[in-house]
């Protein structure tokens, strides 16, 4: 365990290299060092969904009533 400790960096190296590294205590493996797997990012085409989506004019004008009903102004809220 102590060694592991002075070489993480290049244990972890060789296990990003596709080497099984695993690590011991007492002569014995406990653990075994694998890479996480990142899913590649695919660029999104800008304006993939233009015209499916609306937007109203006034989405971000304060909701009143809400506001009210939060901050204990109104007992009920009609939605």
């Amino acid at each position: 365990m102590h060694e592991a400790k002075s070489n993480l960096s290049k244990l972890v190296e060789r296990a990003l290299a596709g080497e099984r590294v695993e690590i011991a205590r007492d002569g014995e493996p406990v653990v075994v060092l694998t890479p996480i797997a990142v899913a590649a990012q695919t660029e999104r085409p800008l304006g993939l969904f233009a015209g499916q989506i609306w937007i109203a004019e006034d989405f971000a004008e304060p909701d009143l009533e809400a506001e009210a009903a939060a901050a204990g102004e109104l007992e009920r809220v009609s939605w």
